[in-house]
């Protein structure tokens, strides 16, 4: 059983997104300065969405609503190195402002309307598909 990550693409607004929240990483060494959605791993007899709460608390010091799941192929999630998978929600801020408290460097407010330059950030290699497909679903692909 792959281990499972969830991650959160943070709106500014979920029916009328324009931008999308990208956090760079600070460690590990490996993939300190690349770009993800935040998130992290599931913790025993914890529900994935639950999951999505706590680590944007800890990691961003922020309360969330949380919108669609932004659906892999694979049910089990977007696949990622090793043996691990990562489910992503659309979420939109409820309540505090991110900061980069755990694991990142930097956080920017990215418009959806400049696909092409979200897609040219440095990402984490497992999490740019995912960007495509985001930008895809909310009707921003780019012109490539």
């Amino acid at each position: 059983m792959p281990k499972l990550i969830v991650g959160a693409a943070i709106l500014d607004d979920l029916r009328h997104p324009s931008k999308l929240l990208v956090a760079r990483r600070s460690a590990p060494a490996s993939l300190a300065g690349l770009w993800e959605f935040p998130g992290g791993k599931v913790e025993p007899g914890e529900k994935p969405e639950q999951a999505v709460h706590r680590e944007l608390a800890e990691e961003l010091g922020v309360r969330v609503v949380l919108g669609d799941e932004l659906a892999a192929a694979d049910p089990a999630g977007w696949p990622l190195l090793g043996n691990a998978v990562m489910r992503v929600w659309f979420t939109a801020l409820q309540d505090g402002v991110p900061r980069p408290l755990e694991d990142h460097s930097e956080l920017r407010w990215m418009p959806l309307t400049e696909g092409v330059a979200l897609l040219e950030l440095p990402w984490i290699p497992a999490d740019l598909p995912i960007v495509a497909e985001l930008l895809r679903v909310l009707g921003f692909e780019s012109e490539n």
